[in-house]
């Protein structure tokens, strides 16, 4: 049993890496079960985590909703890997100011309303600490790997869907 319990995890760290790679997904990912082998729906993401689906395409992101937490952001990352990400939760609609700094991955930025439409894609160069502003006001801002919004076909104007994980706390 400890055999067949060791292959099972074995077998389900390659497949846990494939449904989170976001690259065509589905938002419930399949994800198996290294006690029984039986693959279990998942039906939300985890605590601190977000799905941010686009028809087909989601990103698996983690969640940045203190201030303290969205102040360092994607800070001192070596990779954001595709179907990956970052989403900026605020508490109100502002027009929203990025930058940078100790960031070493060239980002796309999407900011979103309070009904979840993208209102603003900016690019964004790793280490510039030029301040890039949203064109409109936004409650939410997705970071992903420069290119992955534009690859997938996601522009301003389509609108998401996001399924927060638990515990969601807004400061």
């Amino acid at each position: 049993m400890r055999v067949s319990r060791i292959l099972s995890a074995a077998v389900a760290v390659p497949m846990l890496a494939a449904a989170c790679s976001g690259n065509g997904s589905s938002a419930a990912a399949e994800v198996a079960n290294t006690v029984s082998d039986t693959p279990v729906k998942q039906d939300r993401p985890a605590p601190g985590a977000a799905w941010v689906i686009f028809d087909q395409d989601t990103v698996h992101a983690e969640v940045a909703s203190t201030a303290a937490a969205r102040e360092k952001g994607l800070m001192d990352r070596d990779e954001v890997p595709a179907g990956t990400g970052m989403l900026f939760v605020f508490p109100d609609s502002e027009f929203r100011s990025f930058w940078m700094k100790n960031t070493y991955v060239s980002l796309d930025i999407a900011f979103f309303n309070e009904s979840y439409e993208i209102v603003d894609i900016k690019q964004m160069t790793a280490l510039d600490e030029t301040l890039v502003d949203s064109e409109a006001a936004a409650n939410f801002a997705l970071e992903v790997a420069l290119g992955w919004l534009s690859a997938n076909g996601i522009e301003q104007g389509d609108t998401a869907k996001i399924v927060f994980g638990p515990g969601l706390r807004l400061r």
